[in-house]
């Protein structure tokens, strides 16, 4: 089967974390994720995230620090989620695909119901936003 690689942000502001559900009509529709998106053909990983967050929720990412990647096996299709924290970001997140969206703690993340793969990494979320460590791919 082929992989599906995606970026999924962690955008951080005020200690919290923006998530979103996904719209009716969509696979999945309900549960709670990372925004993000797949990748096309010539990007790299954060090309296809700054691409998607501009595009889902009007927002310009920053600041990128790459986390964690993992693999997850839905019954449809197999995705490489790459997992970024974006720690900082202008404007005003805008839900341009109809979806709701909330600033939430890790605590409060933690009882929502989201998608199996961006669970998988929910108990390995740092309870603050990291620091850069230096540099900026941006």
């Amino acid at each position: 089967m082929e992989v599906t690689k995606v970026a999924a942000a962690v955008i951080w502001k005020d200690g919290l974390i923006l998530v979103t559900q996904r719209p009716p009509g969509k696979p999945r529709a309900g549960l709670w994720e990372f925004p993000g998106g797949k990748m096309e053909h010539g990007e790299t990983i954060e090309q296809t995230l700054i691409r998607e967050v501009k595009e889902e929720l009007g927002l310009d990412c920053r600041e990128l620090l790459p986390w964690q990647v993992i693999r997850h096996q839905y019954p449809d299709m197999m995705v490489e989620l790459h997992f970024i924290h974006v720690l900082e970001f202008s404007g005003t997140p805008t839900p341009h695909d109809g979806q709701d969206l909330r600033w939430v703690s890790k605590a409060e993340a933690l009882k929502l119901p989201f998608l199996p793969a961006d669970a998988a990494i929910l108990a390995a979320l740092p309870a603050a936003k990291p620091a850069l460590r230096g540099c900026s791919l941006l």
